[in-house]
């Protein structure tokens, strides 16, 4: 036959469905395969048969055999056999890196989190970084010197987003606990201040009996342990009266007034 001249034959092509079964449950057993679920054409002389899966676990998924009516061959060629996931096929989550994974609290004892070569929390400590008290100069000279300076140290950007963290946090003023609260903590006598830039909006709580003991905590926080929190007159409890010998009584009892 001369390949130049040949015409394909779709309609043999799309009939190919008893061929690509037969093929199919060669490669993956007869089990697994279902009903035919039709046929595409995906560019000239190339289609596509579709048939359901039935393996276990994978419902949803749909098999594809590619068959090829080559000009010049006398038979039906399969060119690949895959299972694809159709419309409702369960499929894994989206896969995401394991430090976008990692939440507050997830760290185990043992565990350990690297930073970064480039983390942009962290600058080296020869700059201003979380303490603006000295030079860059001055904190250099120390570092060398010494050999006891801190590698790296808190960026501008480190800092801003430690601030955004806590300010919006549990012990920041939008709580329900702040919001029902009459102090804040920046009048609390609990209240430890921090040294630095962040002393201006944030502390540490001493309060054991508040929740945020041992926390830092926005300035405009605040909860019902306020070291000036007094009871009103209404949430105080009834005064008891003072204990009264009942004369007039056969029994010896006392009564409350």
């Amino acid at each position: 036959m001369n390949t130049d001249t040949a015409v394909l034959d779709p309609a043999r092509a799309v009939g190919a469905s008893d061929v690509a079964r037969r093929v199919l449950s060669a490669q993956v057993g007869d089990s697994v395969v279902g009903v035919h679920l039709g046929v595409i054409e995906e560019m000239v002389g190339v289609f596509a048969h579709h048939f359901s899966c039935e393996m276990a676990g994978y419902p949803g998924w749909h098999w594809d055999v590619t068959v090829v009516d080559a000009p010049g061959n006398d038979e039906i060629t399969i060119a690949d056999i895959v299972l694809r996931p159709g419309p409702e096929a369960i499929l894994a989550p989206e896969w995401v890196p394991w430090r976008e994974r990692i939440k507050p609290g997830d760290l185990s004892p043992g565990d350990i989190l690297p930073t970064d070569e480039d983390d942009l929390r962290l600058v080296p400590g020869y700059f201003a970084g979380d303490d603006d008290t000295s030079t860059r100069a001055e904190q250099k000279s120390v570092s060398d010197e010494v050999g006891l300076g801190r590698g790296r140290v808190l960026s501008p950007d480190g800092r801003a987003s430690a601030a955004q963290r806590w300010f919006e946090g549990d012990f920041g003023p939008s709580s329900p606990l702040a919001q029902s609260a009459a102090h804040s903590c920046a009048t609390c006598g609990f209240m430890l201040r921090l040294a630095g830039p962040l002393s201006t909006q944030f502390a540490v709580c001493a309060n054991e009996y508040a929740n945020a003991d041992g926390r830092v905590v926005a300035l405009s926080h605040g909860c019902g342990a306020h070291s000036e929190a007094q009871l009103r007159r209404k949430q105080l409890p009834v005064p008891v009266g003072d204990p009264h010998f009942d004369t007039l009584n056969e029994e010896d009892d006392f009564e409350s007034f």
